[in-house]
Order: structure tokens, then sequence, then C-alpha cells
């Protein structure tokens, strides 16, 4: 790894909840919709409800001893302001209120009011809330009191089917006659699917072709988001609103409408060499940038699509663009790619995705040597984390002299001497030896070979045929020896064979954008698509697909490794690098990646959000992102300083003693696309586990703003709850809701979070049964005290019998505290309920209910497991059996 250019953040002022003119005053104002948000009403509502919670301990000093609130709105006119008084409610009695103060001196009121009806004008609704607590202060702006900037509602028009008739220009304004538009079929309902191809002109070696093609100006939009390119290897998000401005070229771009439609457009690369990307230009024009590294005439790619929701945009032209690609592949690699694929097994990739990694890159530094990866094992050991995975990072390798990396060339196969004298093979077979808890170890390097590149000196260039080759200007620009692309598939074959061979089964393999640096037009159409292919090749020969893609967010990369579906998925890392010792980089790095997933997600990839370190400061932020992520969790911890109780919140042990994380089913990611990193409001991460209507919705929700916040988070913010109770419950404070629908008033959390905090929201569906005529409500909660407990669930049945007993049946693919959330299990006696596992009762003592919350009933499957004496069964699962009246 290197340190490379990342995004600059501004710091922000400190925020005081509380009035300033009156230090002893608590005062806090939430609102739902949420201020400072885009909230999109929905064609089918016709009306929208205010609901406001207002919490002081100041007396209230009124005319009426109450105090008043209202919304502030534009529903009338953009210039047209109006109030809608709130009145007193009760309805958000049952609302669970998460990390408030205790004390009791605190009132907490509740406000509500509908708003019927669409804008007058059918523009963007601006929104805020004023309210009155003393008669002698008067009315007060939560602006005033919190920095939040007004709410927007994007009202959908109901007209949305008739667009079917509109073309491409009614979209976008001012397109240029050279793109040429097609009309498709998307995979998704309710979309609306454009291609788009541009000429860009051929290459004149050795410079590359360029053409820009004026896409247009995006009519009526509101806000708009960007994945733009950071630098070569890495993407970032960008938002704003009104006209676009963009700072990099952008890959991907959406833009919410004023009628609440999302317009989402995405450049196509990799296809015969030519890559589309975006710019604007100085009045908000989408201008497409096709660069051509062929000496024929070239076609830039894009395709825009038009929804409802920015997911159903954003999948449809994910799912046209594998299409696009597929049909434009005729890599002679494929039968090759295809006949490795059916001989990888699936239950060697899941052990190679689930365990938990130890990566010695920031813990062990770039000196690296074969004592000190052992004595950081060894380190671990002694704490009792048995990690499953190790990455032997950068510097390991046989490499010429020089001052800098980017000098240094890769000179033979074998690990260099003086860190590792008795070669690689010796390394891994005591590591092995002392280790037997570590299935897999990975080695990094560079798809060149190193960052400068290979020594023309070496073993490898006696062997391999080489060319010289120049990048371009920047932090790893200049000219560099490579091996040439006629021997890049036996090189890569040989290496892979000799890390096989020596213990290596994996690999981390970096600067992948080094092949999009490349300046002279026929070195990147020699090389790029090459050696992606023979890389592809070799590890799924030799390392059965366990492969790291990494620094590979360059767009040729991205259209030809990592979005086909035709090889197994790899871990693509998702982001820049995790840095330690910059303090403004992690909330960015968590809400960099968190957005980079809207892209990644529909890639052939589990995103890799880096390593990190358990016992930093920035410690339990990093974990629990990692958790939500839905990809592979490293750590790279100095030997003895490790948090202990947070690796087991984010694994857990499985009944042959394998550590392995919690990975949930989908891909995490924002759940608003909108919000920049500068806005006052919580980024949302989600995830889903289980099966449809049955599974458990995920949110980890994190303060990245600098400042207390709080929010409503609703029950329609989990993916996958739209229909069906839940009860949600906090893994940082183990509280549980009341059961919600949405559509209820009442469906949604408040949730306060101080800078850098954060928290895992889990909503659990809910099973209803009638009991000797009594409703009873059964949720699964998975494993407790995991911060994506659900995730250990394997499966889970529940049923009333013939005998008129309910009979809950569940397997976990871990040990720990299983959690079933009961109704009435507060009246019930635990003594009452019969639980077994594989048909012998548990031991005493192992079923309880949680100390937090009584209807929270406790199974200690690690402890009945262990008692029982049973063994592993061939599926490395556990199950159980509950029974009650």
């Amino acid at each position: 790894m290197v340190a490379t250019e990342q995004q600059p953040l501004e710091s922000k002022p400190a925020f005081y909840p509380t009035d300033k003119a009156a230090d002893d005053m608590y005062l806090k104002v939430t609102c739902s919709p949420s201020l400072g948000q885009a909230t999109t009403i929905s064609r089918h509502q016709d009306s929208v409800r205010f609901s406001v919670l207002l919490e002081t301990n100041a007396p209230s000093r009124v005319e009426q001893d109450e105090p008043q609130v209202c919304i502030w709105h534009n529903h009338g006119g953009h210039h047209d302001w109006a109030e809608l008084q709130l009145q007193p409610t009760t309805e958000g009695k049952d609302v669970l209120l998460l990390n408030r103060p205790q004390d009791r001196s605190i009132s907490r009121r509740w406000f509500t009011a509908e708003l019927p009806g669409l804008p007058k004008h059918g523009h963007v609704m601006s929104f805020t809330v004023k309210f009155l607590v003393d008669t002698e202060q008067g009315w007060r702006w939560i602006k005033d009191t919190t920095g939040v900037d007004d709410g927007e509602l994007h009202y959908q028009g109901a007209d949305f089917a008739k667009h079917s008739s509109y073309d491409l220009k009614h979209w976008f304004d001012g397109m240029s006659p050279d793109i040429q538009v097609q009309s498709e079929k998307p995979d998704t309902d309710d979309t609306y699917l454009y291609s788009l191809t541009a000429p860009v002109g051929p290459a004149k070696d050795p410079e590359s072709g360029w053409q820009h093609h004026q896409l247009g100006l995006p009519n009526h939009s509101s806000r708009w988001f960007s994945l733009v390119r950071l630098w070569a290897p890495w993407l970032a998000p960008r938002q704003g609103k009104g006209q676009l401005e963009l700072d990099k070229d952008g890959v991907l771009l959406s833009f919410l409408r004023t009628d609440g439609l999302h317009v989402v457009v995405l450049g196509i690369s990799g296809i015969d060499d030519v890559m589309a990307t975006f710019f604007n230009d100085r009045h908000g024009n989408v201008i497409i940038k096709g660069r051509n590294d062929r000496t024929e005439a070239g076609t830039a790619r894009v395709l825009v699509a038009v929804a409802q929701s920015f997911e159903v945009a954003n999948a449809a032209v994910f799912y046209h663009a594998r299409k696009v690609v597929r049909s434009y592949d005729v890599s002679s690699t494929d039968n090759e790619v295809a006949k490795r694929w059916d001989e990888v097994k699936p239950q060697w990739l899941e052990e190679w995705y689930d365990g938990l990694t130890y990566c010695t890159w920031n813990g062990l530094g770039q000196n690296l040597t074969d004592k000190k990866i052992l004595e950081a094992l060894d380190s671990l050991s002694k704490e009792n984390i048995n990690v499953t995975n190790l990455i032997i990072d950068d510097n390991w390798q046989a490499l010429s002299k020089g001052e800098t990396q980017f000098v240094r060339g890769w000179s033979d196969f074998e690990a260099n001497k003086d860190g590792f004298p008795d070669g690689m093979k010796a390394t891994t077979t005591e590591i092995r030896k002392r280790h037997p808890n570590i299935n897999h170890i990975a080695v990094w390097h560079a798809i060149l070979g190193y960052w400068g590149g290979i020594d023309p000196n070496g073993w490898i260039a006696k062997n391999y045929k080489t060319i010289e080759v120049e990048k371009e200007p920047g932090v790893a620009g200049g000219t560099f020896t490579v091996v040439a692309a006629e021997d890049a598939s036996r090189m890569y074959n040989d290496f892979y064979k000799f890390l096989s061979e020596a213990g290596v089964d994996s690999v981390k393999t970096d600067a992948q954008f080094f092949l999009d640096l490349l300046q002279h037009a026929p070195d990147r159409r020699a090389l790029t698509t090459v050696y992606q292919d023979a890389w592809t090749v070799a590890h799924l020969r030799h390392l059965s697909a366990r492969a790291i893609s990494c620094m590979s967010q360059s767009p040729q990369l991205i259209f030809h490794s990592q979005l086909p579906t035709n090889k197994p998925r790899l871990l693509v890392r998702n982001s820049d690098d995790f840095f330690p010792e910059v303090p403004a980089s992690h909330p960015w790095h968590i809400f960099c990646n968190a957005h980079n997933s809207l892209l990644t997600q529909h890639l052939n990839a589990l995103p890799d959000w880096d390593m990190f370190q358990t016992s930093h400061e920035w410690g339990s932020f990093h974990a629990a992102a990692r958790a939500v992520s839905g990809g592979p969790i490293y750590f790279t911890d100095v030997p003895g300083q490790h948090d202990v109780k947070l690796i087991h919140q984010m694994t857990a042990q499985t009944p042959r003693g394998k550590t392995v994380i919690l990975r949930p089913d989908m891909i995490g990611k924002a759940m608003d696309p909108y919000n920049s990193n500068k806005a006052l409001a919580m980024l949302k991460i989600g995830t889903y586990v289980g099966y449809a209507e049955t599974g458990s919705g995920i949110l980890g929700i994190f303060n990245v703003a600098g400042q207390h916040l709080n929010e409503f988070i609703h029950l329609h913010d989990f993916p996958g709850t739209e229909t069906g109770e839940y009860v949600v419950g906090s893994f940082v404070l183990g509280e549980v809701s009341a059961p919600i629908a949405r559509g209820q008033p009442h469906a949604m959390v408040g949730l306060e979070l101080e800078s850098r905090g954060w928290d895992i929201l889990t909503a659990y569906a809910l099973r209803t049964f009638t009991l000797r005529e009594k409703k009873v409500q059964v949720a699964n909660m998975g494993l407790l005290g995991k911060m994506t407990g659900s995730a250990a669930i394997t499966g889970c049945d529940m049923y009333v019998e013939d005998n008129g007993r309910l009979r809950i049946w569940t397997s976990v693919k871990a040990l720990g505290v299983l959690g079933l959330w009961i109704s009435d299990l507060e009246a019930r006696k635990v003594e009452d309920l019969m639980v077994m596992i594989y048909g012998n009762p548990i031991p005493v003592g192992t079923v309880s209910k949680n100390e937090v919350d009584g209807r929270v009933l406790e199974i200690d499957v690690e402890r009945a497991w262990r008692e029982s004496g049973e063994e592993a069964g061939w599926n490395n699962e556990v199950s159980l059996e509950i029974f009650m009246h």
C-alpha cells in the first residue's frame, strides 16, 4: 500500500444542542420529515404528516401554559410562506427514544398536523420549525438553535406513465446532435431507459483520441449526486443542489428532479479500448468525455435511466451495462475462466469471505520480516484472537535498491532474503504449524510487479520479455520496466504456481490503476486487458479465486474485470486507504465507502472497506461500519494493542472453533445519495439479512457531521420492511421498540448521537400466533451482543402444532447468546419454556430474560453446546427448538 491523495475535510465548530442564551436549559426539537434533508413524497400520498418532539427542562411560560409549535412552509408557492399550527398529541408515546438523558425534570411533548394536497405550483416545498416555550423569549427558529437547514419535500406527480412518450430531450436540454439515442427495455419496473452512443476520434500514436459531446442541462434538477474519479485508483462521492459542479471526472451521475423523479447517468468503459466519463461546463451542462486508445474511430457509450427512486434507476443502468459489456466481450480467456470457475468449491470462498483477517500493513509497518509476523500472530493467540486469514502486505518481495518505493523494481518470485532468510515456504509452514486456525495466507503484490515495475537486472527480467512504459506525471509518474504483453500470462501462471507451492493460497493485487496511468495509447491497448485477463486466469487456476483487487476503481477495470458475472465474486477495495494518523480522514472514510457502494453493489464483487485498528480512538466507528458493509473484515493492530471486546462484537466462534464475521446478505450502502458529508444529517448505511418478509433490515447510523445530531429514524428507512410488523433493536443500548409497521405515525425511532457517535439498529420481522386465544408475537434476533447478530441465523421456522403448542426451530452458524423477542414474555416463567439442542434439553441456567428488556429471551447457545458435549455437524451449525404454550 502507498500513501495517496485523499479528500480534504473542513473542521466544524462544536455544537450546542441547548440555547446558548440559557446555559442551564435543555432544549431539543426533532422533526419528521427530517430537516436539512430531501424527502420524497410518493404519488400515492394525498397529505404529509408532520410530527415534532419538543424536549425541555424549562417550565412552560406561555399564555396557554403549553408550548406551541408551527411548521413554516412555502406549500403555496416559492415566496408564499405560511404557518401550519401543530397540535399536541400522545401518538408518539410509544416511540423508542435512544441516547436521551434520564433527567426526570425533562418534559417531552409531541405535536402533529397534516398538510394536504400537492404544492400549488408543483415546486419543491421547503419547511422549517418554529416554537414558543417562553413568552418573554418569543418564537424561536430551529435553525438558530441547531444550525440545521430547511427540509425539502419533493412531491412525485401521478402522471409518471405519460413520460413514456418523451424522448431523452425531455430530461436534458441542449443535447449534441452527434449523440445517437435508442430507447431500451429495462429490467426494472416503471423505468425508462436510454442507450447513447457518440463518436470518439482515433488515437494518433502515441496520443489517445479524445472527443467531447454535450449531453445537456438536466431539466428541473433540484439535487445531484456523483461518483467521481478522486484520482486514478479511487472513486469518491460528490453532492450538491441546483447546478451540477464537479471538481473531478464523474463515472456515475444522478439528478433528483423537482417532481421527485431520479435521472441516473452511467458511462461505460473498457469496450474496444474506449473510456467514457463526465464533466460539466460553467452552465452546468453534462459533457461526455470520450477517450479512445485504438487507431480506429471508437464509440463512447452512456446509459440514462429515469425512475421514481434512485435505487431503481441505478439498478436499471447497471443491469443493462452488464448486457452491453457481455455482448462486446470477445476475450480469448472466457473459456479458461469458465473452466476454472467450475473447479472452485463454494465453501472455499465462504471461508475466505467470512473469516476474520489480520493484515500486517499498519500494524507491523514496511520493514517486514518473518519474525515480526510470527510475533504478531503469537500476540493475537495470547488474547485468544484466532484469525482465519492472514495478509502479508507490502515489502516481502525481492526488490532492487532505491530511495523510494516508486523506483524499486520486483526482482524474483522468492521473498527477500533479509526479511525471510529461509524463503516464503518456510515462513508459511511455520505459521501454519504454530497457528493451525489460519486457513488462508495471502501476499501483496502490484499488478505490474511493484511500485517501480520490474527490476531490469533481476531474475524476472531475464526470464520474461520486458518493455519500458511511461506513466502519466504525478505521484507515480515516470518510466519503468514491465513484463511485455506476450509474456504476461506465462509470468502470472508461473508466479501463482510458485506461491501455491510455497503455501500461499491467496493474493492482494494492488496498484491496478497503473494500467490506467499508462500515458501512451499503444501501451494502454496492449497491456490493459491482457494483464487483467492474465491475473484473473492465474488466480482462478492456482488460488481458487481467492484474490483482492486493490486500487482498481479505474473505469476500464470496473467494467472489464468487476462487472461481468462469469467468475466468482472478487473482493474489491472500495475506497482510499485507512489513515490512522489523520483524524479528519475517519468520518470521510466511512462516508466515502458507503456512497461508493452504491456502485459496488451492482458489481460481481464484495466491497473491501480496508483494514483498521481495533485499539484506535475511532476503532469502534470503523468496526461498526465494516460489520454492516457486507464485505470482509480486516484489522491491522500493533502487536499487544487489541480491543478484544470489540473484536468479539464483530465476530463469533463456530462449533469447530473457527472465528467468523457475521456478514449480512446484502451489500451495505448509503440510503440517501444526495446528502453531502457537510450536511447536518446522520449517515445511514442499509443492509439486509435473510429471506424477504421474514428477515431483518439493518441500519448502521453514523454521525460524520462533527457535531451533535438527533433525528427520527423511520421504519421505511430500513431495507426490506415494506410489509408486516417489526421491532427495532439498538445494538449499543440493547433497547427494543414496541411493534411497528410502515404507515403508522409512531413507526420510527428517535436517535441522538454525539460527534463520532454510532449505533446499529436492526428491524426484526415479527410472526404472529394465537395461543390459548391470546395473540403472541415472536421475532428471532439472532446472536445478542454481536453488531450484526441476525446474520448468524441460517434457518428459522415457527408454527403452532396440532396440540396448540408453538414450536420455534432455528439454526445458527456460530456460538453465542440467541435472542428471541416474545411479546408476552414478561408474564411468563422461563421454567415453563422448553429449549432443546438436537432433541436434548439444554442445561439449567442457560435460559433467562434480558435485563434491559424483559420481552427478550436469552438462550446461551455456547454454554449449552459445550455442556451438552455435542459435536459439529457436517454443515457446521447448531439447531435449537423452543416450545411454548
